[in-house]
């Protein structure tokens, strides 16, 4: 029986129209894109979860914040408003702004990994994953082995196996681990949080061995509100008095901030130390990367927006509406009998398109099946998060099997009413329904050596 569903804490001012093509003309649009939907024009999706990422409707407060922008190429108000928030959230001694987190892990990831060197995460996404080769270095997932049962539900599905960290590091050789990795929440497990048990275990791990610990803080906010939930002990605390915990037991942070500070362009870099020499090697990248470190690539606007929305994403009222969006519709699918990575996660629904389609096998892209598929359907733009993600092995170049095979439903936030929640469960129902009619997946016809997905040209498996 579905859940009810929690109202909007705010009135809308303004909309943006959308319409739906014909299911005649999705087919054809999606051939068109090679049967890859980041080539998918926007006016021709009608409800768009390819992200979660810098796809959200800023507040009037905001957007009014986007007139005050102070424009300076150096030392922008606008700049110091965002320090200044910054650092009262997160405690630390630095914050440097940069345009997105993948800008983020380009200025700090080299400072640490070279190669020959290796990074450990609970679970890497694509891009940050991507930024570790770059470097020359190797990354390697310790995700807990809960994560890796869809079906099975328990807290804190995106924690860190510290045992398993603890023997790749005396495997590999403390020397030789260059960062540890702390995504929070764990996007490719499902969006699913951390502990904050887990943090301090991990951190704890890396003091012993003197490796550097980075939080990958994209959802940081999320992560927060499922502590607060679900973890003992924190029940009385602060949205914000968790954050500043959290944050405590890690060296640096890296950000896309186009998540849960609710903007539509902008990332961070934190470092905890104001007296670290890192901070003069980061300004030195960003100089040379992104621009002059106190826009960090940037316009004023983008700064102060970013500076109201570090707080508009930590308000406990917003981010209550926020989860309860996630539970409705993961009641609609526990209604309907589908799989997805449970319990439901902080930005999505992560679908078990394996499940869906067990005749297809994971070099076919059962994820990518499944997002094709709900486009046909409902007009709706996903993404998949499984082996057609992951790519190849960077050394053998042999196409990698992902632990899992997920089609990702991304939710923007403040974005979608319960109408449209409805349209994605009876799309994802029906899809399941007719799943037995599709005997193959998908195969490339032609891909970039990295991050292939969001380019690569497929083309359907014929009988």
């Amino acid at each position: 029986m579905a859940v009810k569903y929690i109202p909007e804490p705010f009135r809308i001012k303004m909309v943006e129209p959308i319409k739906m093509l014909t299911r005649e003309e999705r087919k054809q649009k999606i051939k068109e894109a090679n049967y890859n939907l980041f080539n998918l024009k926007g006016e021709d999706v009608y409800i768009d979860l390819l992200t979660d990422s810098g796809t959200n409707a800023m507040s009037d407060r905001q957007w009014g914040g986007v007139m005050h922008g102070d424009e300076a190429y150096a030392g922008s108000s606008s700049y110091f408003k965002l320090v200044e928030a910054g650092k009262d959230i997160f405690n630390y001694g630095y914050i440097q702004p940069v345009h997105q987190g993948r800008a983020a892990e380009k200025v700090l990831f080299p400072t640490f990994l070279t190669k020959g060197k290796f990074a450990i995460s609970n679970m890497f996404f694509d891009t940050t994953r991507a930024h570790v080769e770059l470097a020359g270095a190797r990354a390697i997932d310790c995700v807990i082995e809960e994560a890796k049962n869809p079906s099975h539900r328990c807290k804190f599905k995106g924690n860190m196996d510290v045992k398993k960290m603890e023997e790749i590091i005396l495997e590999k050789g403390a020397e030789n681990i260059g960062l540890v990795v702390m995504t929070i929440t764990n996007n490719s497990a499902g969006g699913q949080p951390v502990s904050m048990a887990n943090l301090r275990e991990t951190a704890i791990i890396c003091k012993k061995y003197n490796i550097p610990f980075n939080i990958d803080a994209a959802r940081y906010a999320e992560n927060a509100y499922f502590i607060k939930r679900d973890e003992e002990g924190y029940q009385d605390k602060s949205i914000k008095q968790i954050i500043r915990e959290m944050f405590s037991y890690a060296d640096m942070f890296t950000m896309s901030a186009k998540k849960d500070t609710i903007v539509n362009m902008g990332g961070l870099i934190g470092v905890k130390d104001a007296e670290s020499p890192l901070i003069l090697k980061i300004k030195a990248n960003c100089i040379s990367y992104e621009g002059f470190f106190t826009y960090g690539g940037l316009s004023g606007r983008d700064l102060e927006a970013l500076a109201i929305g570090l707080y508009e994403g930590i308000d406990e009222d917003y981010l209550r509406y926020r989860n309860g969006q996630m539970e409705y519709l993961a009641s609609r699918l526990d209604d309907a009998g589908i799989i997805y990575q449970a319990p439901i996660g902080g930005h999505g629904a992560f679908i078990d398109a394996k499940a869906i389609f067990p005749q297809i096998p994971y070099y076919e892209f059962p994820g990518q099946v499944l997002a094709i598929e709900l486009y046909i359907e409902a007009g709706i733009r996903t993404c998949d998060i499984g082996s057609y993600m992951l790519g190849n092995d960077p050394d053998t170049k042999e196409q990698l099997q992902a632990d899992f095979e997920f089609t990702r439903l991304a939710i923007p936030r403040r974005v979608y009413t319960q109408a449209h929640f409805d349209i994605m469960a009876d799309a994802i129902i029906a899809v399941r329904d007719r799943a037995h009619e599709i005997k193959h997946g998908y195969k490339i016809t032609w891909e970039p050596p990295i991050l292939r997905h969001f380019q690569a040209l497929l083309a359907p498996i014929e009988e």
